[in-house]
């Protein structure tokens, strides 16, 4: 199951590492934590060995090559996002884009990048978070729907299309 931000408190790490620790019984996988330590955010060692977790979490800091971030989407089983707030939420449409399966919130932004093709739940619902992964974990067929359902997603998403789209507001007349 992989995580993919900046360790802060609006990115909720706290709720994917009890999320973890409630379903972590139920398979062998373990939780990557990919990203840099931001701002307010305290050690998470007291917490993962709260959680008696510590032995299935790494956290890998941030890659410094963006080159290689799609090789840690491609090895997931699970893409897990239960941010509270997005501006976008790129990391969505990276793991939709290499064909990984997106659990997230619904909060902000979450829900147009994701479309139909992610599973949602409250972030700050401990319980909605572990049944969600749970649900797609426990269905192959889900799996591949969202797979592919996702890499349609991402397909109309482009830079292009964005500075287009960007360009005609600031030339649009009244």
């Amino acid at each position: 199951i992989l995580f993919v931000s900046t360790l802060e408190p609006r990115k909720n790490v706290e709720g994917v590492l009890r999320a973890f620790a409630a379903v972590a019984g139920e398979f062998p996988h373990q939780l990557v934590l990919v990203g840099r330590p931001g701002w307010g955010m305290p050690p998470l060692d007291p917490l993962l060995e709260e959680l008696k977790i510590a032995d299935r979490v790494r956290v890998l800091g941030y890659v410094e090559d963006r080159a290689h971030l799609p090789a840690f989407y491609a090895a997931a089983d699970l893409f897990f996002f239960p941010s509270f707030y997005e501006g976008f939420g790129l990391p969505v449409l990276e793991a939709m884009a290499c064909g990984v399966p997106v659990v997230c919130s619904h909060a902000s932004s979450l829900p147009e990048v994701g479309g139909d093709a992610a599973r949602y739940f409250d972030p700050t619902d401990v319980a909605a978070m572990a049944d969600a992964i749970m649900a797609v974990w426990r269905d192959e067929t889900l799996r591949e729907d969202m797979r592919r359902r996702g890499l349609a997603c991402a397909a109309q998403f482009s830079w292009e299309r964005a500075a287009d789209e960007t360009l005609a507001v600031y030339t649009a007349t009244n």
